[in-house]
């Protein structure tokens, strides 16, 4: 799979990530972090989703940065 599409591909699952947490968080008054987003995409990737090889950056890492751009917005600034 190409990067860019694999890139395409985490932001989608972030973005459903955080619309999921944000409603559970809305309906049980229970807050969240992007930590529990993050949890939310990496349970649901299937077992065999591509790690990255190369850079210090880990999965967890790059799905963690593309939450907090979600949320604040700075991913649509782009």
């Amino acid at each position: 799979m190409n990067v860019t599409v694999l890139l395409h591909d985490l932001i989608a699952r972030t973005e459903r990530a955080v619309t999921d947490v944000a409603n559970i968080a809305v309906d049980t008054e229970i807050t969240f972090t992007v930590d529990d987003i993050v949890a939310a995409v990496e349970r649901n990737l299937p077992a065999d989703y591509p790690v990255p090889t190369t850079g210090e950056l880990t999965r967890r890492d790059m799905i963690e940065q593309i939450a907090a751009d979600v949320i604040s917005g700075e991913l649509y600034e782009r």
